[in-house]
């Protein structure tokens, strides 16, 4: 049987790049609360926690399953790969030979920087040196968002409405004396955000459908569950749209990473349509997308389990 893992936590155990870190309490309890969550994406797997599996008192041999797990890991499927929940799961008589390499894991973090997606991102910037900022700001004319290159959950974003303050030049040294720059991005005015959503597997990319969802300052808030037709009569992303986008995964992260993925897109109200983000893992689109095709009766309710 699959075990599957709910770890919300990821981005930001990916953002550390650290074998052991201890998330916030808040992140802990939501992914006890909502382990569920990855039923609807895997009905007949065991869904939990990390932190719901009890720890082993001696690590495995490769390839050996401990008697108490063999019910339930045949595979590890969980939310997103990092080496924090590798080593937790070591830590839980896990078998090695279940678990991906650390190579691999350094690679979903090398493509999950910020920076990977920018040749989609015409209007951003990879900034590494502060005083850029300012020169980026009069460009646009407008205000600005600023991103560290691996963050999640709202975490690692800067609101700039106008010129860069002393605060904000101080929080951008830090970001790039921990992680080489920051990414400079224009503030839009958003009608919609949504998402296109994938699998990369054996035989290539596949399509699995799209993702309309309400965020506040960066923050998920739940997604609109309309049907795929839908969200793209509203949207209005073109097929020549999607099409480069695909042409861009199957370039740059097919062969690289398997699994599941989302790139998060923006139609502003001018009807202008830009991309936003990646994200390596499930998302909550994914579950919401799952979520509609089991109870269409759901159709233009809000699906939020972060409430």
């Amino acid at each position: 049987m699959q075990l599957c893992i709910f770890n919300p936590e990821h981005d930001l155990c990916l953002a550390k790049g650290r074998v052991h870190y201890v998330p916030p309490r808040s992140a802990v309890d939501f992914a006890r609360r909502a382990a569920s969550l990855m039923s609807i994406l895997y009905p007949a797997a065991h869904c939990t926690s990390i932190y719901d599996l009890p720890r082993q008192d001696s690590s495995p041999k490769l390839g050996e399953v401990p008697e108490g797990q063999r019910s339930v890991s045949t595979s590890i499927i969980p939310w997103g790969w990092n080496l924090v929940l590798k080593q937790q799961l070591l830590d839980r008589g896990i078998s090695p030979a279940l678990l991906p390499s650390d190579e691999a894991i350094a690679a979903i973090r090398r493509l999950q920087h910020r920076a990977t997606l920018l040749p989609l991102q015409p209007d951003c910037r990879a900034i590494s040196d502060p005083a850029q900022l300012s020169t980026f700001n009069f460009q646009l004319s407008t205000s600005m968002v600023l991103k560290a290159p691996w963050s999640g959950a709202g975490r690692g974003l800067r609101w700039i409405s106008s010129n860069p303050t002393p605060h904000d030049i101080a929080w951008a040294e830090k970001v790039i004396r921990e992680q080489g720059c920051v990414i400079a991005q224009p503030r839009y005015t958003v009608a919609d955000d949504f998402a296109l959503l994938y699998r990369i597997e054996d035989n290539g990319l596949r399509f699995v459908g799209y993702s309309l969802f309400q965020t506040a300052k960066g923050v998920y808030r739940g997604n609109i569950l309309l049907t795929d037709n839908d969200i793209r009569r509203r949207t209005g992303i073109t097929p020549q749209l999607q099409e480069s986008i695909e042409a861009w995964i199957e370039e740059n992260l097919v062969g690289q990473y398997e699994g599941p993925l989302g790139i998060d897109l923006m139609r502003t109200v001018e009807g202008d349509i830009h991309v936003g983000e990646l994200n390596l893992r499930h998302t909550m689109g994914h579950v919401a997308h799952a979520h509609l095709r089991l109870h269409p009766e759901a159709q233009g309710t809000l699906f939020s389990p972060t409430f």
